[in-house]
């Protein structure tokens, strides 16, 4: 299989079986989730930056305790956002893989241009691309008569990335709705990983002590202690 954006090769999701105790998982909001500091929506860019800023720092706390494996669902917002730092990170770090897990061939097709963008880069910078349904007409959806739809696609993408992980990193409001980030975390705390959780309250916590201000929301979250240090 080719993916139907960078024609990279797509592996069914259990060709790669990563060491769990090394692996962590990536889930969170899109950016259309990010609500502005202060209710304000002059800080809205600011306060996105802050929500990237503090997702990179909770990367960096994982690779500090030996996490080698990242696996990002390639989807708008977090996903991404995270699957783009740790390629980055690579560069200082050559233990690192990435893994970009999609939950079927068809699943980019309607996202916004730039996030596609965003999805080329990071598929040719991935290690490997796997997909949890290797049908390359299915879609989500309902069944329908003659349709090839499945209402579980996403689903299944969540409960792969949870069984082949051991941590979560989930960017995930206190007062979420029903949503895919809950769904993984959910089913991440039923199965025993461990679940590094921040919100939007806690990036404007953050922006309290800073201001808004990008490089001493920097230096905050730089006193941050490592939350793989600290208990379930």
């Amino acid at each position: 299989m080719k993916s139907l954006v960078s024609g990279k090769s797509v592996y069914p999701s259990d060709y790669i079986v990563p060491d769990r105790k090394k692996t962590l998982c990536i889930t969170g909001h899109r950016e259309k989730s990010i609500s502005s500091y202060n209710g304000n929506p002059i800080y809205r860019n600011i306060t996105v930056s802050a929500v990237k800023l503090m997702l990179c720092r909770y990367i960096d706390m994982a690779i500090e305790r030996g996490y080698e494996n990242f696996i990002s669902g390639l989807a708008v917002g977090t996903d991404l956002w995270a699957a783009q730092y740790i390629a980055e990170k690579r560069r200082l770090h050559s233990n690192i893989r990435l893994i970009g897990a999609m939950p079927y061939l068809r699943h980019a097709e309607r996202f916004p241009e730039n996030y596609r963008k965003l999805l080329l880069q990071v598929e040719q910078q991935a290690d490997f691309l796997v997909t949890v349904n290797e049908d390359p007409d299915i879609i989500y959806g309902a069944h329908s008569a003659g349709g090839n739809c499945s209402k579980n696609l996403y689903r299944d993408r969540n409960y792969y990335m949870v069984d082949n992980s051991s941590a979560v990193i989930a960017f995930l409001n206190k007062e979420g709705t029903i949503s895919g980030t809950a769904q993984t975390v959910n089913y991440a705390n039923r199965r025993g990983l461990k679940v590094c959780r921040f919100g939007i309250e806690d990036v404007f916590e953050i922006m309290e002590a800073s201001g808004p201000d990008i490089q001493k929301i920097k230096r905050e979250l730089s006193f941050l202690e490592n939350v793989f240090d600290l208990p379930y």
